[in-house]
Parts: C-alpha cells; structure tokens; sequence
C-alpha cells in the first residue's frame, strides 16, 4: 500500500472575525484547511470569499501568500493516508469546486459550538467542521462527537496527526523553498 502524507493548516490570521473567535475560544489558532502537498501550494477550507467582507464565506482554495495570510501565526501537522483516502478526498473537493456557489459559512453552526448544540445547515460549514468532514468521509479519522461541533483545537489534539512547525505561515512557505540545493540568481 503506498502511503502520502496530508497536512492540517491551522491560523491565526488576526483579523476581526477571529479575533471575536479568539475571545471565546482562547485558543491561538482558530481557522483550519487541508493542504495536499507540504509547500501549502493546494490547501483548502471554508472561510471568507474576499478579503474585505468575513460575512461572504463558503468553499474556498487558499492561497496562503496572499491577503490574510501574509501575517498569520500558524501551526502545520500532518498524518499519513493512503492513496484510495487521497482520491476520496479529491472526489470530495471536486464536487465542493463543482457546485461551490451551493455552498456558505456556516455562522450559525459557530454559535452551536458555543453552546455545545450541533446546528447543521444544509451545504453550509465552518472551516474545522469542513476538514472533520473530508476527514471522516474519506475513512481517515473517524470522530467522537458531531461534526459540527469539531473545533480547530479538535483537530490539533488528533492523534493521528503529527507535529511539523509552528510559527508565522510565511516562514515556513520560505522554508519550504530552502529545501532545493541550488540558488538561483538573476542578472
């Protein structure tokens, strides 16, 4: 069986919305997203469609060298899956991509999680509950309570994840770029 390694982003971006999520939570890093490769070059959640409005969110591929993320604290773990898990997931993400604009926020599955009540909404989820979701779906990790009720925090305390890097998201990204042995130069 050939194995390949996933990775969970978790962020703290700083920006309004998870700042009011920070008060509650007190936890550092309150938004989540899975990323298929360790350079964060295919990574995906729920969040906010445009920088400027939190309230407009739904399906979204990350692009973590830009907006928000410029300046996120972040933390990086990954777990090993196998190659029929990965392909369940990307069936899953292709149907998210397919019929993204069916899909929103889920703003009031946040206030569930307040009040530890699980509110589903139809084609609606919050970042964390959305990464529960490929998770459970695609036979990785299988949950002890409801999806909508998972928290970023949740997911860090996972087992099957294994610590990576912690720290700001655009060091690790120029890290990443440390790995090749050559240094290109232009003139």
């Amino acid at each position: 069986m050939v194995e390949k390694r996933m990775y969970l982003l978790l962020t703290n971006t700083g920006s309004f919305l998870t700042k009011c999520i920070k008060l509650y939570t007190k936890k550092p890093y309150n938004h989540a997203s899975i990323a298929f490769d360790s350079q964060l070059s295919e990574v995906y959640s729920f969040g906010r469609k445009t920088v400027r409005n939190p309230f407009i969110g739904g399906f979204v591929k990350e692009d973590v060298k830009a907006g928000l993320f410029k300046q996120a604290d972040c933390a990086i773990y990954s777990i090993t899956v196998s190659e029929d898990q990965i392909q369940k997931m990307k069936h899953f993400l292709r149907e998210f991509e397919e019929q993204k604009n069916e899909y929103r926020y889920n703003f009031l599955g946040l206030f569930g999680v307040m009040f530890n009540q699980p509110i589903i909404r139809k084609n609606a989820f919050f970042c964390s509950q959305f990464v529960a979701f490929l998770l459970k779906e695609s036979n990785i990790i299988d949950f002890d309570k409801p999806l909508s009720l998972i928290t970023p925090h949740d997911l860090q305390n996972t087992s099957r994840f294994q610590f990576v890097y912690e720290g700001k998201l655009k060091d690790y990204i120029s890290e990443d770029k440390a790995e090749f042995p050559f240094h290109f130069v232009s003139v």
